[in-house]
């Protein structure tokens, strides 16, 4: 499935969104750019929002704009999730999920009251008061009301801007189980390269406007230049399966040949893929195998890439033997003293891990 949008609009004297690209809409698709370089307005435009003239907007066959067709976004069945929650405050949680799902014709229900409370975490909120919820949970009712009127596609608008820094850790599982389990195609604006590493599958970058590349997330995670690298630096995404609860606390993460540890904490059950957040500053290599050492996660690795050194460091990308890519961050000295070089086999030793969705 992919939305083909064509549009060119002037917004002031120093704006202008010029578009014309196909999206692939598998999974969770993330607009990502700084603040003012076009993201909500397109957001807007295929929404049906923005009615822009001249435009084209194609959902698979669907013709949602093109010349004078022009389909109201009530009839695009799309969920629409914003920084802001847009609950009704005079009706309950459970009133609130039910208003779009009664207005949605019974045989075009793919998704169900049952499942989606559950999904979201949200059944023991259902008698509430809007106005009784944390703002955590008022948007993640706002995420199951867009999803009950099963929609064909899921909007979001940074729906975590407005939330603190704790309640964001807190609704981030949600949103990352939500993307795995609805099967509902959602595009995410969002500027937080932490948001995008965690929930996005391919990354749409934007600037002044114009769409710059469409990348898969792990494409743009291997190259050195990627705008998702900012304050935290160089950084590697892992997926794999997450096993049981070990007698020591601890849960198998990927492969044998290329098994992590993780602390045991609250999240979905074993078996499902999930993802790795490994700052390249927290890896260190080593040409002998560790053994008696106090770090526990380390991988036989072989150098892909080294890239040039800045401020006397510099990033070496490996390959795991699962065939995933892991990047080191390493001081030039050290380099030179390991005689690191394309092609050599080395032990990455993994000091931090994050386990995301």
């Amino acid at each position: 499935m992919t939305i083909h949008v064509k549009a060119r609009l002037r917004l002031g004297d120093d704006f202008e969104l010029k578009v014309d690209h196909e999206l692939p809409l598998e999974g969770v698709t993330g607009l990502f750019g700084r603040s003012g370089c076009g993201k909500t307005t397109l957001l807007r435009l295929i929404a049906g929002l923005e009615r822009v003239k001249g435009a084209s907007v194609r959902f698979g066959d669907q013709a949602w704009q093109q010349g004078r067709r022009f389909v109201p976004l009530h009839q695009r069945r799309i969920g629409l999730v914003f920084q802001e929650h847009s609950l009704l405050p005079h009706l309950s949680v459970q009133d609130n999920l039910l208003y779009g799902y009664r207005r949605t014709p019974a045989a075009l229900r793919r998704l169900h009251p049952a499942e989606v409370t559950a999904m979201l975490g949200i059944d023991d909120l259902l008698s509430r008061r809007i106005d009784q919820l944390s703002g955590g949970q008022r948007q993640r009712v706002s995420l199951g009301r867009a999803l009950l009127i099963s929609p064909q596609l899921l909007l979001l608008d940074e729906p975590m801007a407005a939330l603190d820094t704790q309640t964001k850790r807190e609704i981030m599982p949600f949103l990352g189980r939500m993307a795995t389990e609805s099967g509902v195609p959602i595009i995410m604006v969002s500027h937080s390269p932490d948001e995008i590493g965690r929930l996005a599958d391919r990354v749409v970058f934007m600037q002044a406007g114009q769409i710059q590349r469409i990348e898969t997330l792990h494409e743009s995670l291997a190259r050195p230049d990627s705008p998702l690298f900012e304050d935290s630096g160089a950084v590697s995404v892992l997926e794999g399966s997450l096993g049981d609860v070990e007698e020591d606390g601890v849960r198998p993460f990927g492969p044998p040949e290329a098994r992590l540890w993780v602390p045991s904490v609250e999240q979905p059950p074993a078996n499902h893929c999930r993802r790795l957040r490994i700052l390249a500053r927290d890896v260190s290599l080593s040409l002998v195998s560790p053994e008696h050492i106090s770090i526990q996660n380390h991988l036989q690795v072989t150098i892909e890439r080294i890239d040039p050194p800045k401020a006397n460091r510099c990033v070496v990308a490996c390959r795991t033997r699962d065939h995933q890519l892991l990047l080191a961050e390493i001081t030039s000295r050290a380099m030179r003293q390991l005689q690191l070089e394309t092609g050599k086999p080395v032990y990455a030793l993994i000091k931090s891990i994050a386990l995301l969705k």
